[in-house]
């Protein structure tokens, strides 16, 4: 009895800072964090003020930033890209509008990064806290820069990397010969020219990775003040809690601090 009375003190309540992507992203993290708040857990979100679905809750605290754009602005180019996103064409055709959507996107999320970054008032608030932890969705990733800065472990809640980032990040062998890429249409069982086709289209991704994360590696440069790549703070996380399930993914290998949690997604009962 005595040895378990000693071990309460193991499972006290934390405080838990997340730094959420918005969109559909945001959807799933809200209710866990809902959860976390119930359970006991010190919950603080920042979040810019001009977002999709972000907005003010009970459960927990929210700190809120200015940003340099409007509703309108945003959810134009957000409707523009997901628009792109499901058009029908040639393969290359829709690979450079999605290349081209996914740049808007990177140039408001770096735009709100930025703000929240030399926001002094809200970084000093951060670091007075104290945090246990922080939660993040890693596609934008400002959230892994705080993680940095404030030397805190990372649980990064995501559906997926650009470009197979998080694949590099974490160290998953991903052979193109194995896992099927984007917008090849093949399986998981491919024949030879299949599996030549499944490589020429990963090398794009090399061009994209640069192109679409180097503004974050300049800015997380510029705010730890040291030369640092995004790949960099990802390899950093100290779990990653992907959103999908192999019942409707392709099996891949994923490392020991790689947990599926498909069923986040779904509305439950």
């Amino acid at each position: 009895v005595v040895l378990l009375l000693s071990l309460l003190g193991l499972a006290a309540a934390g405080k838990l800072l997340a730094v959420p992507a918005d969109g559909s992203h945001w959807l799933s993290m809200r209710e866990v964090l809902d959860i976390l708040a119930q359970r006991g857990h010190e919950v603080v979100v920042v979040a810019p003020e001009v977002s999709m679905h972000i907005k003010q809750s009970k459960t927990f605290v929210m700190k809120m930033y200015a940003v340099p754009y409007t509703q309108e602005e945003m959810e134009k180019d957000f409707q523009a890209f997901f628009q792109r996103s499901f058009e029908e064409g040639w393969v290359f055709e829709r690979f450079f509008k999605v290349y081209e959507g996914i740049k808007s996107l990177t140039d408001w999320w770096v735009s709100s990064c930025k703000q929240l970054l030399q926001n002094k008032e809200i970084i000093r608030y951060l670091e007075e806290n104290k945090f246990d932890a922080i939660l993040t969705d890693p596609v934008v990733t400002c959230g892994a820069i705080l993680a940095e800065h404030f030397s805190l472990p990372a649980a990064y809640f995501l559906r997926g990397i650009p470009c197979g980032l998080d694949l590099d990040a974490t160290l998953c062998p991903k052979p193109p010969s194995y896992v099927p890429r984007a917008f090849t249409e093949n399986t998981d069982r491919m024949s030879f020219l299949q599996r030549v086709k499944n490589l020429l289209f990963d090398i794009p991704n090399v061009f994209l990775c640069d192109f679409a994360f180097q503004p974050y590696s300049k800015l997380a440069s510029e705010f730890l003040q040291r030369e640092v790549t995004v790949l960099d703070l990802l390899r950093k996380g100290s779990v990653w809690l992907l959103r999908l399930d192999f019942v409707l993914e392709y099996p891949r290998p994923l490392m020991p601090n790689i947990i599926p949690i498909g069923g986040v997604n779904c509305a439950h009962k």
